[in-house]
């Protein structure tokens, strides 16, 4: 089932640790409502970076959530939230021209990414409901902690 024009819901909802284990990871309705506005917020940053994306993660089951250690207030639980890579860029890079282009994400976080090493990804995400507002959050998670991005 095709969200946007370059996602997929089958790209958004790939899992391997449930593909591992046999477990279901299926969002329900307003799951896949929320990861249609998702979707639309990837096809913004596509438009932005000039090239695809490769998703790393989309929704996640609370099993699935469970078993990679996320809490529970992640917002993949929701279907409003995926972290991914674009090949040629660094997730700093990325970050950048995403804050730069005005794109009303609700979160945006360089995660584990260090100058100079291979790694990292980009976590964006929508507000968690139709009605919310972006708060447009950007943050640097690593291995020095959490912190905003600059």
């Amino acid at each position: 089932m095709k969200l946007s024009p370059h996602f997929t819901l089958a790209e958004l909802t790939a899992s391997e640790t449930a593909a591992r284990r046999g477990w279901d990871n299926t969002p329900n309705a307003a799951e896949i409502q929320n990861l249609t506005r998702l979707a639309q917020l990837l096809e913004m940053v596509r438009d932005v970076v000039l090239q695809p994306l490769i998703i790393n993660s989309g929704f996640r089951s609370k099993q699935v959530n469970d078993a990679i250690g996320s809490r529970d207030t992640s917002q993949h639980r929701l279907g409003c939230a995926a972290d991914f890579r674009v090949p040629g860029m660094t997730p700093r890079d990325v970050c950048k021209l995403v804050i730069a282009s005005g794109i009303p994400f609700d979160q945006l976080i360089q995660e584990f990414y260090e100058e100079g090493k291979p790694g990292g990804w980009v976590h964006i995400s929508v507000p968690n409901s139709a009605e919310g507002r972006p708060r447009r959050s950007a943050l640097i998670i690593d291995s020095k902690g959490t912190r905003m991005f600059s």
